[in-house]
């Protein structure tokens, strides 16, 4: 018999304000003890001297979650000049100290115009990239550097947002897979000296940001534990179809949504969707999960949620 999973069956996506000094996976597990969570995942990981954005699934959402892996996200961060260490961040040891010319404003913005668009990027040793089964961080800290193919990134925006001369603030809006340690060791090189990151938050990330949909924005987890019941927790949870409203959408009526639930395609006028595509599929406002359109009048069953067919 199978082993029933502890504690609540709790849905839906929560934006979490994650707390610098903190791992990704330690922050989840301090979310999902809060809301007393059968299951729980997140969408990427973010350093542990970074914060913000870190959109938590929970039960039924994680089934969705690979949809904000690929997601663009923005990001501020504070880049040190003249101090080059071995993670890129602070949290590193100091392995170069090179000179900082006299710079200004004018110059930092005309390089990060070099810096838009596709860019090559060789990913840092401080990364959970993996080599051989071995996590490069792992391989890093016994000293140990191994080749790393470059990789294409895109910058879709840098922006200037302070200047004091030996350390400027960015905000930058980058593809899937951009380092922003590197990015702007990257960007300190090209203005003639060196540096390292000493502050990252993310902002934003897919659909989104701080203040997404209807109010309910990021929460720090001294928030979310101020809130009096189980009840007010739940509240401020995103429903599970938000990880995937950039999909077309398609209504199917009861007799469908029956079939597709029990595992079997159904016939329906799937116009507007092409073959081939995936639709969310909804049956009388509910969101059922997701299908594929496998002709203009059909549509086999792709990703449903558990809850669909009760």
């Amino acid at each position: 018999m199978a082993r029933r999973r502890r504690g609540l069956p709790v849905n839906g996506v929560l934006l979490l304000d994650k707390p610098g000094g903190m791992s990704s996976n330690h922050a989840l597990q301090r979310a999902r003890r809060l809301f007393q969570a059968q299951k729980a995942g997140h969408t990427g990981t973010l350093d542990p001297m970074a914060t913000g954005l870190l959109p938590v699934c929970f039960g039924e959402a994680t089934k969705f979650s690979a949809h904000l892996l690929a997601a663009d996200k923005v990001y501020r961060t504070r880049v040190e000049l003249g101090a080059v260490t071995d993670t890129g961040d602070a949290e590193g040891e100091v392995v170069e100290r090179p000179a900082v010319p006299a710079l200004t404003a004018a110059d930092v913005e005309g390089v990060l115009e070099r810096f838009h668009g596709e860019i090559e990027q060789i990913p840092p040793m401080y990364s959970a990239l993996k080599h051989q089964g071995r996590k490069l961080y792992e391989l890093a800290r016994e000293g140990k550097s191994i080749e790393r193919a470059a990789r294409r990134v895109t910058v879709y925006d840098a922006r200037l947002l302070a200047f004091e001369g030996h350390a400027f603030e960015l905000e930058v809006k980058v593809s899937k897979g951009t380092y922003v340690r590197t990015l702007a060791e990257d960007i300190a090189r090209a203005l003639g000296s060196g540096g390292h990151i000493s502050m990252l938050r993310r902002l934003a990330t897919g659909p989104f940001d701080g203040d997404s949909l209807g109010g309910k924005g990021m929460l720090s987890l001294e928030a979310l534990e101020a809130l009096p019941d189980q009840a007010a927790r739940e509240a401020v949870l995103l429903p599970v179809d938000v990880l995937v409203e950039h999909l077309p959408r398609l209504e199917v009526d009861a007799a469908a949504a029956q079939r597709l639930t029990h595992g079997q395609s159904a016939r329906l006028d799937a116009a507007g969707v092409a073959v081939g595509e995936t639709p969310r599929l909804y049956c009388d406002g509910a969101f059922l999960g997701l299908g594929a359109v496998t002709s203009p009048q059909e549509v086999a069953p792709k990703r449903l949620l558990s809850t669909a067919a009760d």
